[in-house]
């Protein structure tokens, strides 16, 4: 399991799994000491607090898979930083995102061959949780991205 994690990003460490119904839970942590602070740059060992993060990612098996990452919120310090706290970012997941971008990347991929509706009632059948909202949210997104 700590391999798959892996392919997410390499400072996630594996915890353990939990099978619930149809849905696999995977609790993940970071192994990162410091972490720069995104203002300042200044790396940074003083953490804050903690907290749980979950997100979806692409399905396992025929299951649902969330992710639990337990991460941080850090003191940025330099004493001549505007920004006193800050939490840890991934590249795989946007800041306040639900979904892995390779799991949204997927969602699109599936929309592009039809409508909205279609496309969130096959995803929802096939252990995705998504709304019509959503999905065109996400395709403007996209067609926005390629435009630039």
């Amino acid at each position: 399991m700590d391999e798959i994690i892996k392919m997410l990003d390499e400072s996630l460490d594996y915890i353990s799994h939990e099978l619930i119904d149809d849905t696999l839970y995977i609790n993940v942590k970071s192994n990162k000491e410091s972490l720069p602070c995104p203002l300042c740059g200044e790396e940074s060992t003083k953490v804050h607090s903690r907290y749980n993060k979950s997100f979806q990612d692409l399905p396992l098996q025929g299951k649902k898979v969330v992710i639990a990452l337990k991460n941080k919120n850090m003191f940025c310090t330099n004493p001549n930083c505007k920004k006193y706290t800050f939490s840890e970012s991934f590249g795989f997941i946007d800041q306040k995102g639900k979904k892995t971008k390779r799991l949204i990347d997927e969602i699109i991929r599936v929309s592009l061959t039809q409508s909205s509706i279609s496309a969130a009632k096959y995803l929802s059948d096939t252990t995705v949780e998504i709304k019509k909202s959503s999905i065109c949210n996400y395709l403007k997104k996209n067609s926005s991205h390629k435009q630039e």
